[in-house]
């Protein structure tokens, strides 16, 4: 089930939340747990068993971890999970590329059929698995009630697309949570706010930047206006998901972490990295770079260690070649940063020239990201030279308005304008009615036009 839809508006939030308050505090899980199985299960039913299956293997495990007579050591088990988890993971995510690899340059080429990946399993394995990691460092008690932990893993809001939540944020909310009015209705405008922007500017840019890319040979100006406009559409997507996850949190009685804080006001990449994706970023500093060695062992090999964070971190992504150059992409300017002493090097620069140079980075990065094939990538790099010819201004038909306007909006919002969470703090009246009319707007053209899923729910 998707947030910008009619089913989950209309039908599912409606029947789910009257029940969930309905219900005894003491059953309140049970009901959000069954929820968000319906939620994801709506897709693809059988996937339900796959995520009960991963969050059982690591229930158990930290069962082990933490009893006295598991009769195997402690890392046997966070191993075990571990592995498992990455097993699965890698089935589902890597065993397309490495078969479709292998029949390219095979004399003998293996028939296959493709295997289909489960929506947000990156998500909800990378949390479960820091339920047990943190059990294995002593950070966290193993829970011992299966149900709450699924509860943990499943609850809807952060399912598919994060935030990445870990358990020490809400262990003591599983247990005992009590929703507040004022956190509730801040809550309500998170989420209505989320869906605006994805509805009205993630997914009216988004025909722009597919009409540009399915071109073989795209000019100059076609080119630079897909790549601007794929970093407006897919922060305001994303982002526009976070809120709603939040929000929807907050209706509920949990606190997730906060997703972004203005990334493209960044004046270096690392700075932008501590503002995108926060869940992701901190996970993979905690439980990958600092496993790694971190900077314990030297500068030269904390810059090494970054390098292999943010190439695994590109992987995580998916099974693409392109996902694997633009983890590298990012870890060349990371560790160039480390070595002006985290610092870009244009940090001479006015703070305006700053902030264009990181967001001219990360634009060229998110052309990696965004092409299927290096064939693809190659295509795309030739027309951001201009070698393909200057061109023209994509002919978008009807979508042209839509298109240009969530692309100004979008540019404009994410460079001048306080963030969601801060505009809902604020709580002033008007700026409150201007969110719900920007929902019903929204809400209107999802109704009329065609759906469009969010970008992270592939990953």
């Amino acid at each position: 089930m998707v947030f910008a839809s009619f089913v989950f508006l209309f039908w599912f939030l409606p029947v789910f939340l009257p029940v969930y308050f309905a219900m005894p505090v003491r059953w309140r899980n049970l009901t959000l747990t069954l929820g968000s199985l319906v939620f994801y299960g709506w897709w693809r039913p059988h996937y339900v068993l796959l995520m009960i299956l991963s969050i059982g293997i690591d229930w158990f495990a930290a069962l082990r971890m933490g009893a006295p007579d598991s009769g195997r050591p402690r890392r046997f088990w966070i191993w075990f999970s571990v592995l498992t988890n990455l097993g699965l993971l890698g089935w589902f995510k890597y065993a397309n590329l490495l078969v479709d690899s292998w029949n390219h340059v095979a004399p003998w080429p293996i028939a296959w059929e493709q295997v289909l990946l489960p929506v947000g399993i990156s998500f909800f394995t990378f949390q479960s698995m820091s339920y047990t990691i943190d059990v294995y460092r002593g950070d966290v008690k193993p829970q011992r009630n299966f149900l709450d932990l699924l509860c943990f893993v499943a609850m809807f809001p952060q399912l598919v697309a994060g935030p990445i939540v870990r358990y020490a944020d809400v262990q003591r909310e599983i247990v005992d949570r009590r929703v507040h009015f004022k956190e509730a209705t801040d809550g309500l405008f998170l989420m209505l706010l989320g869906f605006a922007k994805k509805v009205l500017i993630a997914d009216s840019v988004g025909p722009l930047v597919d009409h540009v890319y399915a071109q073989d040979t795209p000019g100059l100006v076609a080119s630079w206006l897909a790549a601007f406009g794929y970093s407006i559409q897919i922060y305001f997507d994303f982002s526009g998901y976070s809120d709603i996850a939040i929000g929807l949190g907050l209706m509920l009685g949990f606190h997730f972490p906060p997703n972004f804080r203005s990334p493209y006001r960044a004046h270096s990449i690392t700075e932008l990295w501590r503002r995108w994706h926060m869940s992701l970023s901190t996970w993979l500093r905690d439980y990958l770079y600092v496993p790694l060695g971190g900077n314990r062992r030297g500068e030269g090999r904390a810059q090494l260690n970054v390098a292999l964070t943010m190439l695994l971190g590109g992987l995580w992504h998916g099974a693409s070649w392109t996902y694997l150059l633009w983890g590298g992409w990012h870890g060349v300017f990371l560790v160039c940063e480390r070595r002006f002493g985290k610092v870009s090097p244009y940090g001479w620069l006015p703070r305006f020239g700053q902030v264009f140079c990181t967001f001219l980075i990360w634009t060229l990065g998110l052309v990696i990201f965004r092409c299927v094939t290096i064939g693809e990538l190659g295509q795309m790099a030739r027309g951001l030279s201009g070698l393909h010819g200057a061109g023209g201004v994509p002919e978008l038909g009807q979508k042209a308005p839509f298109a240009w306007g969530g692309l100004a909006l979008g540019a404009f919002i994410a460079f001048a304008l306080p963030r969601s969470e801060q505009l809902v703090a604020r709580f002033h009246p008007l700026v409150m009615l201007g969110v719900v009319a920007v929902f019903l707007a929204a809400v209107g053209q999802m109704l009329t036009g065609d759906f469009v899923s969010f970008i992270y729910y592939q990953f």
